[in-house]
């Protein structure tokens, strides 16, 4: 079962998951805000992505942070702010099960899912 994880005012995750209806792409939303966050989910993702790929620079979740910590900004730290705030993740996080796809673009979703 593909998981997409998000919020559910995104504009991108609307985009996403009209997408993935209007294909009869089968999946599971979780809302971060709604379903939390767990600290073994997080470590699987950046065990397959990179922090930076993960942690989104150009939402006002970035720019409200300190800048200290933006300026201090690693893995560990990466990790910590993610969990006190998922909504600095990029948005959407598609999980396939054997792949995690960060963003939308209806292109890449078409190639992935063989539409």
């Amino acid at each position: 079962m593909i998981t997409i994880y998000g919020i559910k005012n995104c504009d991108t995750m609307k985009k996403a998951m009209k997408w993935l209806d209007a294909e009869d792409v089968e999946y599971h939303f979780h809302d971060y805000k709604k379903d939390g966050l767990a600290p073994e989910l997080v470590d699987s993702w950046l065990s397959a992505l990179d922090w930076e790929q993960l942690i989104n620079r150009r939402g006002t979740t970035w720019r409200k942070l300190d800048e200290g910590v933006r300026n201090s900004m690693d893995q560990t730290a990466a990790r910590a702010v993610m969990l006190d705030n998922p909504s600095i993740i990029k948005r959407p996080l598609l999980d396939t099960g054997s792949e995690r796809i960060l963003g939308f673009n209806a292109d890449d979703y078409a190639a992935r899912f063989s539409v």
